[in-house]
């Protein structure tokens, strides 16, 4: 059956780990779009807030206090949708949590937790999905990492958990694409990404943690994440320092061990000492924020992004820069110096 989604402007979607980080900021987004939403998260305080803010703005929210560790609670997100909106068209599995620390050094309770937020919040959340969407058609769209692709030092398990997460999303496509079902599967992998969430991961380094660099704002994730709800899509990096360095490890997988074992765990420590707000694993945020005030320089967009939401704008780009190109160089030869300089500029400003 051919998945045909609709636009935002006449979707329902449903976001989990919409109190925070990419989740607040997909939720504000989507909505300034049109779309219908059910905001889905730990701190009932926080979702009252967003969904006040959205519905006085002109919006349609509603939400529901879960935690998507809880099968239970994941099914009363989509009964809540039903009953509010008839349904949802897209169902955006947000929420996760992670540990800076050796995996020697974490506890197992630490590391089941995590598991239970990051891998089966998204198995939870994605089988209730595709359950009701098998009936209308739509998206479901699971938010990995880069890495998903390579694994990093010092968050040792957040990297199995989104490895795991990477593995079920593709088996759980392939399935449904056998079955004919109109659903969209898509993983969408963040590069280093400006949220609150260094905060709110369970710490157990001597020092606050920090992202190591590029680092994108929320904002880069949020239009993969619209552009994914509209149109049917594989998999999606956020930010081109993730599709590098998940190059980087595929192709040389045993030198880019070498090179993090030199630079990464270091990159992962800040200058400030550890102040003990690392509750996040257990407990819920309760505060509506969209960044983790990154110390250095932020991306706010990402070009290559861009791109591969829009490839044939960007092959038309590409070629019409290339025509210009060519021309000026069959002239070169014959126009004066000042011609020349206008034709440059003109261009440039293709």
């Amino acid at each position: 059956m051919k998945i045909k989604l609709k636009q935002l402007k006449d979707q329902v979607l449903v976001i989990t780990g919409a109190s925070s980080g990419i989740g607040l900021v997909t939720a504000r987004m989507a909505s300034k779009r049109g779309a219908r939403l059910v905001l889905a998260a730990r701190s009932e305080e926080a979702l009252r807030q967003l969904t006040e803010e959205i519905i006085s703005a002109g919006g349609e929210a509603v939400y529901v206090v879960a935690d998507v560790a809880k099968e239970e609670d994941v099914q009363r997100i989509a009964d809540r949708a039903v009953e509010k909106f008839g349904g949802f068209d897209t169902w955006v599995n947000n929420a996760g949590v992670s540990i800076y620390g050796g995996l020697q050094e974490v506890s197992r309770d630490d590391m089941r937790k995590l598991f239970e937020t990051n891998f089966w919040g998204v198995t939870y959340g994605s089988l209730v999905a595709a359950r009701h969407l098998k009936q209308r058609g739509g998206a479901i769209i699971n938010v990995g990492s880069t890495l998903s692709d390579r694994a990093i030092p010092m968050q040792g398990i957040y990297c199995a958990s989104k490895h795991a997460v990477k593995g079920f999303t593709d088996s759980l496509r392939m399935e449904l694409e056998a079955e004919g079902a109109p659903i969209s599967v898509t993983l969408v992998k963040p590069s280093a990404i400006d949220t609150p969430y260094r905060h709110h991961a369970k710490n157990y380094m001597d020092v606050e943690p920090k992202n190591p660099a590029p680092v994108y704002s929320p904002e880069v994730v949020a239009e993969v994440i619209c552009h994914s709800a509209e149109i049917p899509e594989r998999d999606m990096f956020a930010g081109l320092g993730g599709k590098l360095l998940s190059a980087q490890g595929y192709y040389a997988p045993r030198l880019t061990d070498r090179f993090m074992e030199k630079t990464t765990i270091q990159q992962q420590r800040s200058d400030e000492p550890k102040q003990g707000n690392d509750s996040g694993l257990y407990d819920a945020s309760g505060s509506l924020e969209e960044r983790g005030g990154h110390p250095g320089y932020v991306f706010k967009r990402s070009i290559y992004s861009k791109a591969t939401m829009h490839p044939w704008l960007t092959t038309a780009l590409a070629v019409g820069a290339g025509i210009g190109v060519a021309a000026l160089i069959r002239e070169s030869t014959s126009n004066p110096l000042e011609r020349k300089v206008r034709k440059v500029r003109k261009a440039l400003h293709f």
